[in-house]
């Protein structure tokens, strides 16, 4: 911690400049701790407007970070469209690494942030962009959509990105009969169940979503008779068939405030559930709390160095960004709705792995 930041001090201008932001998070941020969270934040806010600086945020973020000095949250793609239309000449980006490349990739003008090196993504890094080469070797001509939960090199291999919300969409809007979706597998399969297109999928899971099971959520609603189960699209089949409901982290947060549901589970990062409920708070939340380790490596302090040193900033090799930021614009461009995963019927979806495919022809090893 530097000097600067150990002045920090709750004093009363600062608890009237955060007032409004501490009746945000009442619930979440006891009074008590409220005077050590607020200098920070009231830093932060400051700050940022100093560096014409915006925070975009994820939904998975803390509640202090969602609600108190974002400028901007949403999933992966409101993120991504917000980095591509914002006047800032400063992006943090309050999310993880692959997030922080696409805002770059819309943005290049910019110097886009990430305030934690420990801020990666399991399913990001089940893929590189030399195994996106070797499944177009082995499928050639077909084209690949990536989930935008992917490095800027994996894109730069790709015909077009999706995220959950536009997945199902975008993978028709390709106009053909099959399609390499990469690289969460149970996305993929979940897409499958919902389209005509024939699926090839990469063995890529999320490490949150993937250790939520049917049977979890059976035990959950025999607790809570009425309970209603929403669940994200990168959980299991299985999950999917044993929720009420199923979509983006968007759709979700859309689906609580529109339909105000008596108890609610979120299927997905517990925290999304906290920053909903700040919002919704005659609604009771039932929490299966998975963490995601790297969205926690995000906090108020990090963020604060961040905007003081301008650290760290992301950069995009310059044979990787032409690639990548067609695949994104592309994306972004065909404005795909959103669409949710209900009713789907499950099919057979082959699914590849770095060890069933061969080496790319004329690279050794």
């Amino acid at each position: 911690m530097s000097d600067a930041d150990e002045m920090l001090e709750y004093t009363p201008e600062v608890a009237r400049r955060t007032a409004d932001l501490q009746e945000r998070v009442k619930d979440f941020i006891p009074s008590v701790e409220w005077p050590l969270v607020a200098p920070l934040i009231d830093a932060v806010n400051e700050l940022k407007k100093a560096k014409n600086a915006v925070i975009l945020a994820h939904n998975y973020q803390t509640p202090d970070i969602y609600h108190c000095v974002a400028d901007f949250v949403g999933d992966s793609l409101q993120l991504a469209v917000e980095a591509g239309k914002t006047d800032a000449d400063i992006i943090v980006q309050a999310g993880v690494h692959f997030m922080a490349e696409t805002s770059k990739l819309l943005s290049p003008d910019k110097t886009v942030l990430i305030p934690s090196l420990e801020a990666g993504c399991s399913l990001a890094a089940s893929i590189t962009g030399e195994d996106v080469r070797r499944m177009k070797q082995k499928y050639p001509g077909v084209p690949v959509v990536t989930y935008v939960n992917t490095s800027a090199d994996v894109k730069a291999e790709s015909d077009i990105c999706c995220t959950s919300a536009n997945a199902v969409n975008i993978v028709e809007a390709m106009g053909v009969d099959r399609v390499i979706l990469l690289p969460d597998e149970y996305l993929s399969k979940n897409v499958a169940a919902l389209t005509d297109v024939e699926i090839i999928a990469w063995g890529g899971r999320c490490e949150v979503h993937e250790r939520f099971t049917g049977e979890e959520i059976r035990a959950y609603r025999k607790e809570t008779p009425g309970l209603v189960v929403l669940a994200h699209p990168e959980c299991s089949p299985d999950v999917l068939a044993n929720a009420d409901y199923a979509g983006s982290t968007s759709s979700m947060i859309r689906y609580v405030k529109e339909k105000r549901p008596a108890q609610v589970m979120m299927v997905t990062e517990c925290s999304m559930s906290d920053n909903v409920a700040a919002e919704t708070p005659d609604v009771e939340f039932i929490r299966p709390c998975n963490l995601c380790p790297h969205m926690k490596s995000i906090t108020l302090q990090n963020i604060l160095e961040s905007l003081q040193d301008l650290r760290y900033e992301v950069t995009i090799p310059d044979e990787v960004v032409v690639g990548a930021r067609r695949a994104v614009q592309r994306m972004v461009d065909l404005g795909a709705e959103g669409r949710d995963f209900d009713n789907g019927v499950p099919v057979a979806v082959t699914v590849e792995y770095r060890d069933t495919l061969g080496p790319v022809v004329g690279v050794s090893g």
